[in-house]
């Protein structure tokens, strides 16, 4: 890990996350150059910076993602599209979708299923990862939710770390088992210390979202 290959290929499994509300167009432009100087994996936007974080990264090889229904996913299904929609035209390459807990603790799989498949068709064959956070979803909750996401042919989950990465690491242990290894994991966070990151990746973890990462790899 600490070679400096080692640190290249792991830049490559790391978006740049730059999701705050009170993101700056100055902001928009730092996180992209940051993303090019680290030969970082990409970045992952809300939909109102999109177009702008597309124009920075022009002519490189950097991925957008662009989260959609940031941050509660309680937006009604027919937004969370037409929001997808408008995300894959402003040039996105991934769509991360918050998932609606409500509908999800009221045990409407139906309906949360609905929305999912919606979502995915909507992507017009981009990737599409669920966001599911434990801050709000309980861990039969969370499994489940995974069960809707293969079944709505969505590629992936995307995990918030918060404050508690052992509680994710054990998380991320139950979803891959559940799912599978062709089934993406990705953990979001600020930044994580080596011997966590190596837990992650050994946990089946095939991207991390970071508000920092430059420090991450200037750490190794």
């Amino acid at each position: 890990m600490s070679s400096p290959r080692a640190r290249q290929e792991l830049a490559r499994i790391i978006d740049c996350l730059l999701l705050q509300p009170d993101a700056t167009r100055r902001e928009v432009e730092a996180a992209c150059a940051e993303a090019r100087t680290q030969g970082l994996f990409g970045l992952a936007v809300n939909s109102s910076r999109l177009m702008q974080a597309a124009h920075h990264i022009e002519g490189s090889e950097l991925k957008l993602t662009c989260v959609i229904g940031h941050p509660f996913g309680a937006a009604d299904g027919d937004v969370k599209r037409y929001e997808t929609e408008t995300a894959i035209d402003g040039g996105a390459h991934f769509i991360e979708v918050v998932a609606n807990s409500g509908r999800l603790k009221d045990g409407d799989d139906a309906g949360v299923l609905r929305e999912l498949r919606d979502i995915v068709e909507a992507a017009d064959e981009r990737p599409v990862s669920v966001v599911l956070d434990p801050a709000w979803l309980n861990l039969e909750e969370i499994l489940r939710a995974v069960r809707l996401s293969l079944d709505a042919s969505a590629k992936g989950v995307t995990i918030p770390a918060a404050h508690n990465p052992a509680a994710t690491l054990d998380l991320v242990k139950q979803i891959h088992e559940l799912a599978g290894g062709n089934f993406g994991l990705k953990v979001d966070g600020e930044t994580f210390e080596t011997k966590a990151l190596v837990q992650f990746l050994d946990a089946g973890v095939t991207r991390f979202g970071l508000t920092r990462p430059t420090a991450l790899l200037e750490s190794l």
